[in-house]
């Protein structure tokens, strides 16, 4: 009878566990280089449509935050291979990489002048600096502009 107790109490943590995995997951990596924290959030804006995006805790979003205090800021972005776009901000952010990886939604800083919003899956060293709060792949994509070429993202400050 124990047996089959701790048997059913395993199963039942195990399922918990993978259900907490999977809602609050940012990627695999997510606790390597800065978790998710949900005060810090800031309004991405493409074609019109803002939605938000929560960042992690780390130098790399202090200093966006404090880029964005002086005003928004507008990056150029392009495809780049399938599975993100891609920008240069115009300056350069400090880097906390670390291996990641990513999943459609992820936020990334790359050569710390480089933003990356991902609509597919990449691994590389990177500095994470949040996510798109849209859980669904086909509207990230949709909002991205996902494989149509040319895109302005406008960043700014999210009002509390």
């Amino acid at each position: 009878m124990k047996k089959i107790i701790t048997i059913m109490l395993t199963m039942c943590v195990l399922t918990f566990t993978a259900c907490a995995n999977e809602n609050t997951r940012v990627n695999n990596n997510s606790t390597a280089k800065g978790d998710i924290v949900s005060d810090l959030r800031i309004n991405v804006t493409v074609n019109g449509v803002t939605k938000t995006a929560t960042l992690v805790d780390n130098v790399a979003t202090k200093a966006l935050l404090e880029l964005l205090s002086k005003g928004d800021v507008t990056v150029k972005t392009d495809d780049y291979g399938g599975f993100e776009k891609v920008g240069t901000f115009g300056s350069r952010l400090p880097t906390d990489n670390s291996q990641i990886d990513t999943i459609p939604g992820d936020i990334i800083l790359y050569m710390g002048n480089n933003i990356c919003f991902y609509y597919g899956s990449n691994s590389w060293n990177f500095t994470r600096l949040g996510r798109l709060d849209v859980s669904d792949v086909n509207e990230i994509r949709e909002f991205l502009g996902a494989e149509k070429g040319k895109t302005e993202i406008f960043l700014s400050i999210k009002e509390q």
